[in-house]
């Protein structure tokens, strides 16, 4: 890497570029190839093939996102998912166990409930703010412990100093998935964290185009996630991975005012006689917003609020609103709205929702690049109806 890439915004726009430039391109060429002559030279035993997500546009990615988080290592996958999937059939084996947040994203939830038996794996759910209720979960074959940096859709934040300090204390792997505060408002590997994840079909990419994940951590577990991806096959295109690249580059500015955007937007919201509770921890009313303070550079563009009116109200509002796009995912350019207990987290059983605090009512709102005063109107609008 360019030894003056030490800004995070320089990092954006330098970080793993190729130098020399290839035949001069400022911008990474698409190398939209399967497969790479093989020269013959013993001292250059790379073998480039597109599905070991080794071609020259791929390797260019793996360094961005390595130095964006202050990490060895990091690779690219063809979804989020795929990141996190293989990250766990990696560091788990058959008969391993697994402590896993409270409260996690519906697909990360399902895959750890439906998928990870068919495996022999078993977990247990933790209170991730609770330090002191982890010792009575562990087992002798507990090997990895599973958080978020912000949940999805609630906002909570888990004492994640205190994950890092527990596993270090219990030889256990530390994996967070961090793809709602992006590095730009935390970055995982530098508390110490092992293993940080992202769906980079959210805010790294940022434009509603592509679907891509990451996994960015130790180059030890790097190594073993890569070589178990080229079997599984979750590589990533290079074109997608060309569409990614260029995303990253305006990640900060985009993430900055969705900062700002959001807090707005949550402070509105707080006020508003329709909203029951607003999930943002960026408003001193939440409940574990003194330590995001201590861990963040920002709180974030996506918040979640219940209506006081429930299910209808929350459908009501959807189908009211003019700016936002009644749409599942978040973190791109257009403001996108929901409601996770028949999208995100359809797949929980209402106990289930209920038991984490997904009510029918509840609203995902994740905040794109519109004028923040244009977005509030049209909430305001829409809470009318």
């Amino acid at each position: 890497m360019n030894t003056t890439c030490r800004g995070f915004d320089t990092k954006l726009i330098h970080a793993g570029e190729p130098l020399p430039r290839i035949q001069g391109a400022v911008t990474v060429p698409i190398f939209q190839s399967a497969t790479f002559e093989q020269t013959g030279d013993t001292n250059d035993p790379v073998l480039f093939y597109i599905r070991l997500n080794n071609t020259p546009n791929h390797q260019a990615l793996h360094q961005k996102l390595a130095a964006l988080e202050n990490a060895e290592s990091a690779l690219v996958t063809a979804s989020g998912m795929a990141a996190i999937s293989t990250t766990l059939l990696t560091v788990l084996s058959s008969g391993d166990h697994l402590l896993a947040q409270e409260g996690l994203y519906g697909g990360t939830h399902g895959l750890l409930t439906d998928e990870c038996p068919a495996f022999g794996l078993k977990v247990d759910w933790i209170d991730a703010g609770n330090p002191g209720s982890w010792e009575e979960k562990v087992r002798p074959a507990t090997r990895a412990i599973y958080v978020e940096t912000m949940t999805n859709p609630l906002l909570q934040v888990a004492d994640l100093p205190a994950v890092v300090e527990f596993a270090r204390a219990h030889q256990l792997v530390s994996i967070i998935d961090n793809t709602f505060a992006t590095p730009v408002n935390f970055r995982p590997p530098e508390i110490g964290f092992d293993l940080s994840l992202h769906s980079c079909t959210k805010y790294m990419n940022g434009h509603d185009d592509l679907a891509a994940g990451a996994i960015i951590g130790r180059s030890k577990w790097i190594e073993r996630i890569t070589r178990r991806l080229n079997r599984l096959g979750g590589s990533l295109d290079p074109h997608a991975v060309f569409l990614l690249d260029r995303g990253l580059k305006t990640l900060g500015v985009r993430v900055r005012q969705q900062n700002e955007s959001a807090m707005r937007i949550a402070r509105f919201l707080e006020d508003h006689p329709a909203v029951a509770r607003v999930n943002y921890p960026g408003l001193e009313s939440h409940p574990q917003h003194s330590r995001a303070r201590k861990l963040f550079e920002g709180f974030g563009g996506t918040l979640s609020f219940d209506l006081v009116g429930g299910a209808a109200a929350a459908d009501r509002l959807a189908a009211s609103a003019r700016l936002a796009i009644s749409a599942p995912s978040l973190g791109g350019v257009d403001t996108l709205i929901m409601r996770p207990a028949v999208v995100s987290h359809r797949n929980l059983t209402r106990q289930e929702r209920e038991r984490i605090g997904i009510g029918d009512g509840l609203v995902r709102f994740s905040v794109g690049l519109e004028t923040p005063d244009d977005l509030i109107n049209d909430l305001e609008q829409a809470l009318r109806a």
